[in-house]
């Protein structure tokens, strides 16, 4: 029985069934709307609603902390997530499909913005100090390795069914799905039989009015951390230090994946999975890596500026790849590698001014505000960013975007940060 309290048992699993969901409502599917007719205007609209989950999911936090234990709340939401993958296969061969794989894929993001909230807590209760430490690069891992399984098995998956089966995309990406459902069924009893249960891990003795309270307090002196006039400036910053990749992120891959009569590359299911889902998604990982350890040699001051740059600039490669249109794998994936690259490094300053802000009483809720109002500026950009694409095309969209990029160093230009946040301390 001891070697189930072994973190090695369940930290892997834990985070895989974390980043998978996300990935699924994110990337997947935008792919499979996409395959199923729906213009680059809908796609985007619909898809960034099931965004919000994740914008509002501090308002029920406190209710996860409250009732119930954190184990209890992964293991449910587990198997809702599973139940809601099993739903969007059932539904896409119906004729309310669209209807149908929303509602769906709403349900899991409502669960997989919960499970997130569990998870991490769970994180927390069962571990000291000193393993929370140590494993947080290894759930970071095992978190990308699970978006690198989105984009770079999935997709392709549900492109060689589409081969054998003649192209029939609903029933393909039926098939996908049913997988993805018997997937986190089987994490699901694993998690139950695996996953230790913490003396700490019990409901708190406090009732409802007392958590409300709570909340309410975290949220007012969340406003009053700051003078106003940096406070306004602050929030500037989290909302739209993202704006340029904001627009970019669902019509990259569109862009990638749509035919060359439409104005994009054309690549396959496969080819997007190694270029975008593979590649590019270990540039992203390589770039977090580099950006921490910088930040935590110098200071993160004096790298803020060179990450904005890094954020912004590599953009640039969407508007040579829709204008040259290569047809060369090696250079799509080079350019997606370098652009995703930067982007790793450049969120890295995000990550630490939302750390750098919360800092003082309350800073687990303070930190679950910040990135609230950080999904909140990544979620309603793309939401017109398919409606701006059709309205332009995509080279004029992409020199757009590089151009809207005045706005990330707008908005970092009036925060203030310590110079000495992040160095190591004797």
């Amino acid at each position: 029985m001891k070697q189930h309290r072994n973190p090695w048992f369940w930290i892997p699993t834990l985070y895989i069934a974390e980043g998978l969901p996300n990935v699924v409502v994110m990337t997947v599917a935008v792919v499979m709307y996409m395959q199923m007719g729906l213009s680059d205007t809908d796609i985007a609209l619909y898809t960034g609603w099931l965004s919000l989950p994740w914008v509002i999911k501090p308002l029920w936090s406190p209710f996860v902390d409250l009732y119930r234990t954190k184990r209890w709340w992964v293991l449910a939401m587990q198997l809702l997530l599973g139940s809601s993958l099993a739903g969007v296969a059932f539904t896409l061969n119906t004729p309310f499909w669209f209807q149908g794989t929303m509602a769906c894929f709403f349900l899991m993001a409502f669960s997989s913005a919960t499970h997130d909230i569990a998870a991490d807590g769970y994180y927390m209760l069962d571990l000291d100090d000193h393993q929370q430490v140590w494993f947080v690069g290894i759930r970071n891992t095992f978190y990308r390795l699970a978006v690198i399984f989105g984009n770079g098995v999935l997709i392709p998956v549900a492109g060689i069914l589409q081969v054998v089966l003649r192209d029939q995309k609903a029933f393909t990406w039926s098939l996908v799905f049913y997988g993805l459902a018997a997937l986190f069924i089987a994490i699901w009893l694993y998690h139950s039989y695996i996953m230790p249960r913490p003396e700490a891990d019990k409901p708190h003795d406090t009732n409802a009015r007392e958590v409300a309270l709570g909340v309410a307090t975290a949220f007012k002196t969340f406003f009053s951390k700051l003078p106003p006039r940096q406070m306004v400036f602050a929030m500037l910053f989290l909302l739209f230090y993202r704006f340029p990749e904001a627009l970019l992120l669902k019509m990259s891959v569109t862009f990638l994946l749509r035919p060359n009569s439409a104005g994009g590359l054309g690549l396959s299911p496969q080819e997007f999975g190694l270029a975008s889902g593979t590649i590019g998604v270990i540039g992203l990982t390589l770039g977090g890596i580099l950006g921490g350890m910088l930040a935590g040699r110098d200071g993160f001051k004096r790298w803020l500026w060179p990450m904005v740059c890094a954020l912004t600039l590599p953009n640039v490669v969407y508007i040579y790849l829709s204008y040259v249109m290569p047809s060369n794998l090696i250079v799509i994936s080079s350019c997606l590698f370098v652009e995703q690259f930067g982007y790793g490094l450049g969120f890295t300053a995000l990550t630490l001014y939302m750390l750098y802000f919360s800092k003082g009483q309350f800073q687990t809720s303070h930190y679950a505000f910040c990135t609230a109002v950080s999904y909140l500026g990544l979620m309603l950009p793309g939401m017109v960013s398919g409606w701006l694409k059709d309205a332009m095309g995509y080279q004029s969209f992409f020199v757009l975007v590089m151009f809207l990029c005045v706005i990330t160093f707008g908005v970092t230009l009036f925060i203030k940060v310590d110079p000495d946040f992040g160095k190591k301390t004797a």
